[in-house]
């Protein structure tokens, strides 16, 4: 089998299996659709690997969480069906019974030292810093999980990772392998920085006008929010409960148009940028309709304030004479990226420049005229590129032109070390393989509906 993968070396990424230690803190997600009876029934098998109803539903409520946390807490049953989480939770236990077929194939076992000491590195157990029983034994009873059910769930997957570290040396994406000989590689180069007040702009009204036609959409008016307050304030010490409830005295007859003569009102037209109101009360002002006018008495410094909105103006376009010096900045931003692009696309077989030291992939090299985040975005474009020759775009918008003049191999060609892969994309295996194990170990479905 191992001179069987080495001859196959297009690789695609599979998920295995769905790390136990997700479920911790998670919450148990199921689903009412699907019950089978005793938690151990079987709804799959895989060779002799059987997946259990109890696996199939911890498995789903992983992946929902995970899924969940994406829709920042929104995630309902209905688009987990459409999602079709469940087929996910029981591939994603097939898959991982193939490798566990393997596993058996191979003799290969997980130790209890090996689960202890995966266990101990666990945060979720620790107290102090330090593993803690009481502490291990309190999260998982919290989790609806036994010592004994977490263990043997956490020795599966440690046979897992460890099966896949057997043919990690030759489970490797082609991306991993050009990003490991790039990381073997040390380039010297030749390099000048350009900018872009290394390029001057002519006035050009008919420009500025065309930009800002283009882009009349973003140069807003802010929107205008003209507002009555009143203020209930105290020149004595006054309880502040004793304060609130004549505040919402005063908020009641304001509303009902009954406030008492001498009773000062605050006339206020204000923007998002002339606010005088921290953020959350200006929210609550802009949140303020037609349909609802006043806002309730909210504690503003040592007084409380009931506001009332008078009118709300919306923001509109302006327009171009309103607009114009935000345009013609526009314009001159763009027609200096423009002009940039030009000069480097211009200058970059033939300019003269910096010749650094020999840099590589998985050092920061610090280079003359470049900050430190500068240097280290266009190192790590320089070694994603093909290109001997050529100029790279910043963030910054600064253009480095590049022509490297010399390359060497490291000493130690296994920079990018034996598990990138892993740690680029995960647990990687090889799709035919997976093939060829669906074919040595027959998958069975008993679940009706997934």
């Amino acid at each position: 089998m191992i001179t069987w993968m080495q001859h196959h070396r297009k690789y695609l990424v599979v998920t295995i299996w769905v790390s136990t230690i997700a479920f911790i803190g998670a919450g148990f997600v199921g689903w009412g659709q699907y019950s089978y009876g005793d938690k151990a029934s079987a709804v799959a098998s895989v060779g002799d690997v059987s997946i259990t109803a109890d696996e199939l539903q911890k498995t789903y409520s992983s992946l929902f969480n995970q899924y969940n946390e994406l829709f920042q807490g929104k995630l309902d049953e209905k688009q987990a069906q459409q999602f079709g989480l469940q087929r996910q939770a029981l591939k994603m236990l097939t898959d991982q019974a193939l490798i566990l077929n393997l596993a058996e194939s191979y003799k290969l076992t997980v130790s209890d030292e090996e689960l202890f000491n995966l266990i101990k590195s666990q945060e979720a157990f620790a107290k102090s810093g330090s593993f803690d029983k009481e502490m291990y034994a309190n999260v998982l009873r919290k989790n609806n999980l036994t010592i004994k059910e977490y263990e043997a769930a956490m020795r599966k997957e440690l046979l897992i990772q460890k099966t896949l570290y057997l043919f990690a040396p030759v489970a490797r994406t082609l991306e991993s392998d050009a990003i490991a000989s790039a990381m073997g590689v040390a380039d010297k180069i030749e390099y000048k920085l350009l900018t872009p007040d290394m390029v001057t702009i002519s006035h050009d009204e008919a420009g500025i006008k065309a930009y800002w036609e283009k882009h009349h959409n973003e140069f807003k008016k802010e929107a205008v929010y003209e507002l009555s307050l009143i203020r209930k304030s105290s020149t004595t010490p006054t309880p502040d409960d004793v304060m609130e409830k004549e505040a919402l005295r005063l908020y009641i007859d304001f509303k009902k148009g009954k406030l008492p003569s001498t009773q000062p009102i605050e006339k206020l037209s204000i923007t998002a940028s002339t606010s005088p109101f921290p953020s959350e009360l200006f929210k609550e002002i802009t949140a303020l309709s037609e349909e609802k006018k006043f806002l309730k008495p909210r504690k503003l410094g040592n007084d409380y304030v009931i506001v009332k909105m008078d009118t709300f103006h919306p923001a509109t376009n302006k327009t171009y004479a309103e607009a114009k010096a935000e345009a013609n900045a526009g314009y001159i931003n763009e027609m200096k990226k423009s002009k940039l692009q030009e000069l480097a696309q211009n200058s970059y077989k033939t300019f003269t420049g910096t010749v650094s030291d020999f840099i590589i992939h998985t050092q920061s090299a610090k280079l003359g005229g470049l900050s430190a985040s500068e240097s280290s975005e266009f190192v790590n474009k320089l070694f994603a590129t093909k290109q001997k020759q050529g100029f790279l775009t910043l963030k910054s918008g600064n253009v480095i032109l590049y022509n490297v003049l010399e390359q060497k191999l490291l000493e130690d060609t296994m920079v990018a070390e034996e598990n990138t892969a892993m740690k680029l994309k995960g647990n990687l295996l090889n799709q035919k393989l997976m093939k060829m194990l669906e074919s040595k170990y027959p998958i069975k479905i008993y679940a009706e509906g997934i």
